[in-house]
């Protein structure tokens, strides 16, 4: 097999591969015997179907399927051996089609080639990138506390609201003069949960109110017209809810809270088991510590988006083989033209990210193995699982579907990457200078937008 390559510009090149008979022949031969063992055709026994025939009716077949073997592998070969930094895969020319598949004829195919363009990434401690430390506040750890908590909790009758309480009472509608409506709507154990109300000032007419009081209210107003809402508290048909656009009044006959569970051993038993916490102290300080631990996770992801940001800008804009690019992409896109400039520009830079971030991981010598690989799938299932509550999993549990994740080539290409991303931003926290900021979990939060 001979290929040679041409470069047409920075970006574009040209491939002509010449495939030899000796480059494909003994590959047919075994191809057809395999076949003569395993064809069905009636009159013949199993593995007796004759050589010829099988040349006949499949030759062509196996010929194209050998020699677009033997190319591919001469491409990739080619490519490597010589240290082509090429986008995507190389694009077969309109010559390809008019090449004739002759057993024991030379096959000549040209292909166009998508170079990347050169780039030069450096970075040292003249580099100044900002690195959040979120100050872990006391408010954060009391609603953690809290939120566990409501895993014990209860529903319990009171006798004075208080925010996010619910209420139960009877609706009845009123006239326009403030009297009770003759013949009106009347409406017993309508549910309301003031917290949630539209109208701010709707909600401050339940302040301090007890079981037995009467409130005078609007439910147009409370919920700015939702038909939805108003159908739901008032128990009538949507098309009716415009005949209700008046005051009522609801006297409160039950209010009902929802009570923390305690705060005690067996609580702390089920949120971290195995780990003997005996005291409120103790919880807590385990609590701000896996609070402390996933801030530390999301301030390495910032840095890490930062860094990106810092090199696209410092990188500039790129020279693409951009024809060829819309041709994959186009591809990929089962033709659809709209969504490939849609997404062209974005899709520009994050190429050059990649190109950007290949150059750091082997500057830095980034190497993931197995090992590192299932740790983050580790780290993904249980995260996944503590987004429903779930922390106490058994251990083959958290085995099985760590085991399903990695039957899954994406998925394992997508763990493959984030692991990539973790290691070198350890690398790069070492090689810039962080700006250090200490800031509020909301002022973290802002700095995404």
């Amino acid at each position: 097999m001979k290929v040679t390559f041409e470069n047409v510009d920075k970006v574009n090149a040209k491939m002509t591969v010449v495939v030899e008979p000796v480059d494909y022949q003994t590959q047919v031969k075994k191809a057809i015997k395999d076949y003569c063992k395993k064809a069905r055709v009636p009159g013949f026994r199993p593995g007796m179907v004759p050589e010829g025939l099988i040349r006949k009716q499949y030759g062509t077949s196996i010929l194209a399927e050998e020699v677009n073997r033997v190319l591919q592998k001469g491409i990739y070969d080619y490519v490597s051996e010589n240290k082509i930094d090429m986008l995507g895969e190389p694009l077969s020319t309109d010559e390809n089609n008019n090449v004739q598949l002759k057993d024991g004829e030379q096959m000549t195919f040209s292909f166009e080639v998508a170079l990347a363009p050169e780039i030069s990434v450096s970075l040292t401690k003249k580099n100044k990138i900002d690195f959040y430390n979120v100050i872990i506040s006391d408010d954060m750890i009391n609603n953690q506390v809290d939120m566990y908590r409501q895993r014990g909790g209860e529903y319990v009758k009171v006798d004075e609201y208080q925010d996010n309480d619910m209420l139960k009472g009877t609706l009845t509608e009123l006239a326009g003069n403030g009297h009770v409506k003759k013949e009106g709507l009347v409406k017993e154990n309508a549910t309301m949960l003031p917290k949630y109300f539209k109208d701010e000032e709707s909600k401050k007419l339940f302040e301090g109110v007890k079981v037995g009081s009467v409130v005078k209210l609007n439910p147009s107003k409370i919920f700015h017209d939702n038909e939805a809402e108003m159908t739901s508290l008032l128990g009538v048909e949507k098309e009716k809810v415009e005949d209700y656009k008046g005051n009522f009044n609801y006297e409160i006959t039950e209010i009902t809270r929802y009570a923390l569970g305690p705060l005690n051993e067996e609580l702390f038993n089920l949120v971290y088991p195995g780990a003997e916490i005996k005291t409120e102290e103790d919880f807590r300080a385990k609590i701000r510590e896996g609070v402390a631990e996933q801030y530390k996770k999301d301030a390495d992801y910032k840095f890490l988006l930062d860094v990106r940001k810092y090199l696209l800008d410092k990188v500039g804009n790129l020279e693409f083989p951009e024809e060829k690019l819309r041709k994959m992409m186009l591809a990929n896109a089962n033709g659809d033209e709209e969504k490939v400039e849609k997404n062209f520009k974005a899709s520009l830079e994050q190429l050059t990210w990649h190109l950007i971030e290949e150059k750091l991981v082997t500057k830095y010598e980034v190497k993931v193995d197995d090992a590192d690989v299932r740790e983050m799938a580790t780290e993904v299932t249980k995260s996944q699982f503590a987004q429903y509550g779930m922390l106490n999993i058994p251990q083959e549990y958290i085995e099985s579907s760590i085991n399903k994740m990695l039957e899954n080539k994406q998925t394992v290409d997508n763990l493959v990457s984030r692991a990539i991303d973790m290691k070198l931003c350890t690398k790069l926290k070492d090689v810039v200078t962080l700006n250090e900021k200490e800031v509020s979990a909301e002022e973290f939060n802002k700095s995404f937008e």
